[in-house]
């Protein structure tokens, strides 16, 4: 891992501690992209069963507290963007509508991109609800206008009773003449359909709500470039910054909890030994 001191950002870095301290000291608008994935206001001890690793998602003084905890985290994260930046906030509907109203006051609502629906349609089911199967993930830019935003494809166009050309391609017609679909696939939309990480997932470290790295790379290759900086202050077991290093990104990610700053340290050894075998 390198890293520069003083007055500049640390890049490719990990450390283990408060993130607000470690926030603090970084410069204003260094970051490209940062990904927040904080505890979810859910009053549980967040556990799982290998590797045995928790951590608590408790807040005495309730909702008021939770908030008072995530303000000052999510103002740093708003100086140390970028005009270019974008920042992706991973909830669930605990507090997802409470901290959209206070990203709207840091941000400024004008500077709300979207809210992103990951639905994973798995795990049990209610017989008292509709099952809870998705993740909001609230995405905001520093400045409209300015930000960087590349579109991502994924799937296939539905092209029963299409014409096909010569070449077999599907197309519509049109007053203007044929038009042909993008041979990527349909452009993303702000629903995600992707599982969840199963309990036999080869990805899976033994930590609890690990991400998909599938879900952290439409994240990244949404709103950087190679070279950018992408930030995870919430990083866990370090999916983020595993994903970051694989695609060419800059990273820096922090978390309190020094079993998952070891897992993240551990999975990026193996992720550079890999790209080197490679």
């Amino acid at each position: 891992m390198s890293r520069r001191h003083g007055k500049q950002c640390d890049y490719d870095w990990l450390e283990c501690g408060d993130n607000l301290q470690l926030m603090v000291r970084m410069p204003d608008s260094c970051c490209d992209l940062v990904y927040a994935d904080p505890p979810f206001f859910t009053g549980k001890r967040q556990s799982q069963s290998k590797g045995g690793h928790k951590f608590g998602d408790n807040w005495p003084g309730g909702l008021d507290s939770y908030l008072e905890f995530l303000k000052p985290r999510l103002e740093q994260m708003h100086r140390l963007l970028k005009p270019t930046g974008s920042l992706y906030v991973h909830l669930d509907w605990h507090a997802v509508h409470y901290v959209k109203v206070l990203l709207d006051e840091i941000f400024g609502d004008r500077n709300f991109l979207n809210e992103v629906i990951w639905s994973y349609r798995t795990g049990g089911r209610s017989r008292r609800w509709f099952a809870r199967k998705h993740d909001s993930i609230l995405v905001y830019v520093k400045q409209m206008g300015k930000h960087k935003f590349h579109v991502l494809r994924d799937g296939e166009f539905r092209t029963e009773g299409m014409n096909y050309d010569e070449k077999g391609r599907p197309y519509k017609s049109t007053k203007k003449g044929r038009l042909y679909f993008h041979p990527d696939g349909p452009a993303l939309t702000d629903v995600w359909e992707m599982p969840f990480l199963s309990t036999v997932s080869s990805e899976r470290v033994g930590y609890p709500a690990q991400k998909p790295e599938a879900l952290l790379e439409r994240i990244i290759k949404s709103g950087t470039d190679p070279g950018d900086l992408v930030a995870d202050f919430f990083c866990g077991s370090g999916t983020t910054l595993v994903v970051a290093q694989r695609l060419g990104r800059q990273w820096i990610g922090c978390d309190v909890s020094k079993e998952a700053v070891g897992l993240a340290r551990k999975r990026l050894r193996g992720a550079a030994s890999s790209k080197k075998r490679s």
